[in-house]
């Protein structure tokens, strides 16, 4: 008895490595990055069709399907030309506008096969973060729009601050009621604790070469020139950011709703910061009747380590933000 024991455990153990083994050995056959495409129109004529099966009686639903199926095929004959193409993206915000590195990749391929007539949509949802990363994120829309291709935004929830410098380079940009727009204001926050290392007797030594190089520090004490000088930073990038908002949206009266104030989206509709009231999903059930809709996704398989390590860096991360404060250039840690 002890024995098949035994022998039932080696066996086991053996299988479990051959699993653990053979998972290793696909994993790194798979692709590292692909482009993910999903044909929009079939997933919800399939949702629909589901809806009428349950609902109707066979004979009924019969009827409507052959009818639909006639009625499409007289389409097909009668188009002379192919239909327009909506491609759909997505892009889900953090601090630091990480999704553009996605969004980056798919607006590459997407610039490869775009056609006149092709719409890209954009849903978007972000708060706002850094004025760098999000000056990329607004860079890699404007591709879109430098090269004469339709680009809306579709605001569903919120597109405040950061967000909103990416929205505005839309040509249309649609909202839901209550989705949160505007924000057009930078912030800056430094925690300083140099009287409270003075208390304890430790002295912080800090060097620069440049008048400028460092304005307001962490530990350090900060002196009148450099909150002078910070703010004035602090100003050139709203003024900047203003710029950009009335360069792409001009029918926007800047000077009332850059004040760093956010609204919902029928307020938003009145100051112009929108330009129609509608959810993502109403707008693609519209197209879906003119064009043909495309889901795009950009994926990257990253190495298990690195999935733990940007797992923790998200649980720490606020703390992780203030610390570095002191360390990276001051205009680069401006929150739009």
């Amino acid at each position: 008895m002890f024995l098949a024991k035994s022998i039932t455990l080696v066996v086991a153990l053996l299988l479990c490595l051959a699993a653990i083994l053979s998972a290793a050995r696909d994993a790194r056959h798979q692709e590292t990055e692909r482009l993910d495409v999903e044909p929009l129109n079939d997933r919800l004529d399939r949702m629909r069709d589901a809806l009428e099966s349950e609902l109707l009686d066979e004979a009924a639903h019969k009827k409507i399907v052959k009818s639909r199926n006639k009625a499409k095929k007289a389409l097909l004959k009668s188009i002379i030309t192919e239909r327009p193409h909506l491609y759909v993206l997505d892009f889900d915000g953090d601090l630091e506008a990480s999704a553009v590195s996605q969004l980056r990749e798919e607006i590459t391929a997407l610039l490869q096969v775009l056609k006149k007539g092709d719409e890209v949509l954009l849903r978007l949802e972000s708060e706002g973060g850094l004025v760098h990363s999000y000056g990329l994120a607004a860079s890699q829309l404007k591709r879109l729009r430098d090269r004469q291709f339709k680009l809306t935004v579709a605001v569903d929830k919120v597109a405040a601050s950061g967000g909103y410098l990416m929205a505005c380079v839309a040509d249309h940009i649609l909202a839901a009621p209550f989705a949160i727009v505007g924000s057009i204001g930078v912030v800056a926050q430094i925690p300083n604790v140099h009287r409270l290392l003075k208390k304890y007797d430790v002295d912080v030594e800090l060097h620069t070469a440049g008048v400028h190089k460092r304005t307001l520090t962490m530990l350090g004490e900060n002196t009148d020139a450099a909150r002078e000088k910070f703010r004035e930073e602090l100003e050139d990038t709203h003024k900047l950011f203003k710029q950009f908002v009335t360069e792409h949206r001009p029918q926007v009266a800047i000077d009332k709703v850059a004040t760093g104030e956010h609204w919902f989206g029928t307020r938003a509709l009145a100051i112009k910061l929108v330009d129609e009231l509608k959810t993502s999903d109403d707008y693609l059930l519209e197209r879906a009747a003119v064009a043909d809709l495309y889901a795009v996704r950009y994926r990257k398989k990253k190495p298990l380590a690195e999935r733990l390590q940007l797992s923790l860096f998200k649980l720490f991360k606020p703390a992780s933000v203030q610390a570095l404060a002191a360390e990276v250039p001051q205009r680069q840690h401006f929150m739009l």
